[in-house]
């Protein structure tokens, strides 16, 4: 869905009145009347307490009259104040304050309105007492930089997944959050851990032992990266230091960084486990974990190095992520934590509406004549264009195929090229150097490729999992795409879930697929009716 959509959605629920009567009581006097401040909460610059009012003369957040006089009494007294928003005055006697007024118009909406709101933007929940989906990145809470950043970086509306991740994790709630790819899954859980860490930080201000805050684990280095390079991009001008822990490059320069004191780390589980059993890293103060692309990991043989990781940390936080969440998925959650939230945005274990599916039955000994044939077309060719095939060798051949017929210049991306060679050609396909690429399936999970507008899946991939991920690649934040699908006979096992995804999203599907006895009655079956006629 974008943002389009999203606007034409919210207006429908009109304007929501926030500016109802303050019914708190007078300023506090002193510090110790203050509560402390909950989770998300605007904290005061001088003792941490509930940022409750703000500083008419610098517009720092402060929890009394007390702690007012001791700030002023460390700055300058000719400081301008700066302009407030949403902010209401209390009594003539108490001018020199602000109340904060932190109630987003999400907050008040009933339950009914919160409900219907969902409801239109495909947005579903599971859990206890979870509050309703934010409108505005503004009505968090965030920082103000973090605000920044977000408009800087083109945030405009959230997206569905973050309207309804982001207050959830920032109320400190143990998330399995899934949505459709590209839909903005990896905003929803890094605004929040940049908000937290940032927070942390400015209420203690910057200790002289910097230790990590929160960790996020993905499958694939390529996803580690794209994780670390907009984790700084929304953290940008805030204490907020990021650690790369991934294969392929050097481990002291890793370690080096991490001692030099972050905030965040971000890493493959394998390699993490093999830094910490070889040097002592203190993860005590980690509030947060984020497995991304989880059922990933899973598939990938990570579950024992998670859970070796998980058992080192202090009870934190627990965020886990992916496009498509399984039966495996929800009962690793459940081991790890007993208080659950399940967020969810689209159709997420189904192929993205928004990418049009053209499924093609065509044998083998021609695809490569068909695929060539759509390259050379002006009507069909949409580049850029990502290809994907069944293996590495495959990738390379075909990259050079591609390029010594139809002259497009077209690279290959696996998992045995050296880290800078794929960085190197990520770098040429992002900025519109090369047009095509063509990849076994590293590139089918997390990985931002926002200028896809088309995928050809020329061999089709073992699960619909990842038929799904690859699928996805070519629609962003639900723009369209189009996906052009080879099958034929040799992809019988998928064809029964292929039909019914199809048929879902009202995609054409070919005769020979709709008529096959696997799609009647299911792989298994035909595989037992061909042993029983034949005696195998």
């Amino acid at each position: 869905m974008n943002a389009e959509k999203t606007q034409l959605i919210l207006q429908s629920f009109g304007t929501f009145d926030t500016n109802e009567e303050d019914t708190d009581g007078p300023v506090k006097e002193r510090c110790k009347d203050q509560r402390e401040a909950l989770f998300g909460e605007p904290r005061c610059v001088n003792c941490g307490r509930y940022g409750e009012y703000i500083c008419d003369e610098t517009d720092d957040d402060i929890c009394s009259k007390e702690c007012k006089q001791i700030l002023l009494s460390k700055i300058k007294n000719d400081e301008k104040p700066t302009l407030k928003i949403s902010i209401a005055k209390v009594p003539a006697s108490d001018e020199c304050f602000y109340v904060r007024d932190d109630r987003s118009s999400a907050e008040s909406l009933n339950i009914n309105q919160i409900e219907s709101l969902r409801a239109k933007l495909g947005i579903s929940v599971w859990g206890e007492s979870v509050p309703g989906p934010i409108l505005s990145f503004s009505s968090c809470n965030l920082p103000k930089k973090l605000e920044e950043n977000l408009e800087n970086a083109g945030y405009g509306l959230p997206s569905p997944i973050q309207m309804q991740a982001i207050p959830a994790a920032l109320l400190n709630r143990n998330l399995i959050i899934s949505a459709d790819t590209g839909s903005g899954k990896t905003a929803s859980f890094l605004i929040p851990i940049i908000s937290r860490c940032s927070h942390i930080r400015l209420q203690h201000l910057l200790p002289s032992e910097r230790k990590p805050l929160a960790m996020i684990l993905a499958p694939t280095r390529e996803l580690c990266i794209q994780v670390e390079d907009q984790a700084k991009i929304l953290a940008k001008g805030l204490p907020f230091k990021t650690a790369l822990v991934v294969g392929g490059d050097a481990m002291a320069s890793q370690l080096h960084r991490m001692q030099k004191g972050v905030e965040l780390i971000i890493g493959t589980p394998g390699r993490l486990i093999d830094l910490l059993s070889k040097h002592d890293i203190e993860l005590n103060e980690v509030h947060m974990l984020v497995l991304d692309e989880v059922d990933c990991m899973l598939q990938r043989g990570f579950r024992d190095p998670v859970m070796r990781i998980f058992k080192a940390l202090s009870h934190p936080q627990l965020l886990m992520v992916s496009a498509t969440i399984s039966h495996e998925v929800e009962k690793m959650a459940n081991l790890m934590t007993k208080n659950l939230t399940c967020v969810s945005a689209g159709s997420p274990n189904m192929a993205t509406n928004s990418v049009k599916q053209i499924v093609i039955w065509i044998e083998s000994k021609i695809k490569k004549k068909k695929l060539f044939e759509i390259l050379t077309s002006e009507k069909h060719f949409k580049p850029p264009m990502v290809v994907f095939v069944a293996s590495r060798l495959g990738a390379d051949l075909l990259s050079e195929a591609i390029t010594g017929t139809t002259g497009l210049k077209a690279l290959s991306i696996h998992g045995e090229k050296a880290m800078s060679e794929r960085r190197e050609v990520l770098r040429q396909f992002l900025t519109g150097e090369v047009s095509i690429l063509v990849s076994t399936g590293i590139l089918g999970r997390g990985i931002d490729l926002l200028k896809v507008r088309q995928v050809i899946i020329f061999d089709m991939p073992t699960s619909m999992k990842e038929y799904v991920h690859q699928v996805g690649r070519a629609s962003s934040m639900g723009e369209d795409g189009t996906a052009i699908v080879f099958i034929n006979a040799d992809d019988k096992k998928l064809f029964q879930e292929l039909f019914h995804n199809l048929k879902s999203v009202g995609a054409a599907i070919p005769r020979e697929l709709s008529n096959s006895q696997y799609v009647m009655g299911g792989y298994s079956h035909a595989r037992q009716r061909k042993k029983r006629k034949f005696g195998a």
